[in-house]
């Protein structure tokens, strides 16, 4: 037995001189070392043996086990590092291969006008106020004092998901919203998508965003709105920039307003971003109607209000040039990074 030993050692080592990877190596120690392995069917036969003989071959035995042992855990990380280091020479890096550019993306023009025009109000102490996009018809029109037979409340004009449930046609439901939750008096700016049931062409989307304004508090003016307006449009279209109101309706507000600015681009003589008017229409306002502030439980006879809002959309065409609000929607880089 000492015989077939000798002659497994002599096996296993043959064999590992030619195995050539870890899968290789392993199946050579189940071969020798496992539960039905060579060294254990020697070890097997050990019950013909007297006790002096046992103890011999269990000695020799364990020898040899080592000795195996010993040979297939070197042959293992041989093996290992002659495939890490192919792995290597496959995955070297060549640090002197030029690196690849990576393309620097850049703010989408209604982001850029969006953040501008948000600065702007917040530098005038008011607040950002957000919320859902998917409305009531409560808030989207009856706490805004839109008439039931109100053409806006139409299938056609609105996008409804049940009898009560409806994607917001304006960002004017966070005035109630607002009214609700928060402590008066104060000023609030909401940016946000809305949502119509338009057909798209060069000025019209389904999908379209907007900033609404409103301010709460006693004694609240006509005066304070074009105040406030007036400077907003200075700082977003240039020193410069005059305003004009004209007289618009508007359910929720009473008077109500639209704001036109002097064209920024031909300074009030005329030119084709104003159709030779020399003004521009950029917003709607006016005095928040008492019915508004009612069903917020305010006061009216100590508060008043005003409210605007304005698609940023228009201001951002206006203010870059674009011709197509389409434009805006189609993700084109070539059209987006001209406003890096």
């Amino acid at each position: 037995m000492d015989n077939d030993l000798s002659k497994i050692m002599e096996e296993a080592k043959a064999r590992l001189a030619e195995a050539r990877t870890q899968a290789e190596t392993n199946d050579i120690r189940i071969r020798y070392l496992g539960k039905k392995g060579e060294i254990t069917s020697v070890l097997k036969q050990m019950g013909k043996l007297s006790p002096e003989e046992r103890k011999e071959l269990g000695k020799a035995a364990n020898i040899a086990k080592s000795k195996v042992e010993n040979m297939i855990n070197e042959k293992l990380e041989q093996v290992r590092q002659a495939e890490k280091a192919a792995q290597f020479k496959l995955e070297k890096i060549d640090v002197t291969e030029p690196g690849k550019n990576i393309r620097i993306g850049t703010k989408h023009p209604l982001a850029i006008v969006e953040d501008e025009i948000v600065r702007i109000f917040q530098s005038m102490g008011f607040s950002v106020y957000e919320g859902p996009e998917v409305e009531t018809v409560f808030y989207n029109f009856d706490s805004l004092n839109t008439p039931d037979d109100h053409p806006s409340r139409d299938i056609t004009d609105t996008f409804y998901v049940s009898d009560d449930i409806l994607l917001r046609t304006q960002t004017s439901p966070c005035e109630t919203r607002a009214l609700l939750t928060k402590d008066i008096p104060f000023k609030i700016v909401v940016p946000g998508r809305c949502f119509r049931r338009d057909t798209p062409d060069a000025t019209h989307s389904p999908m379209f965003h907007q900033v609404e304004g409103m301010v709460v508090d006693e004694g609240i003016t006509l005066a304070d709105l074009k105040g406030t307006l007036d400077e907003f449009a200075k700082q977003m279209f240039g020193s410069d920039t005059k305003t004009k109101f004209r007289p618009h309706y508007f359910p929720f507000t009473e008077p109500s307003a639209e704001v036109d600015v002097s064209c920024f681009k031909c300074g009030g003589k005329g030119c084709n971003v104003c159709k030779g008017s020399g003004w521009i229409e950029i917003l709607g306002c006016g005095e928040t109607h008492p019915n508004v502030l009612k069903v917020g439980n305010v006061d009216t006879e100590k508060y008043t209000a005003f409210a605007f809002g304005m698609g940023i959309e228009r201001v951002a065409m206006l203010k870059y040039g674009i011709d197509d609000i389409r434009l805006l929607y189609e993700n084109d880089m070539r059209f987006i990074d001209q406003f890096k």
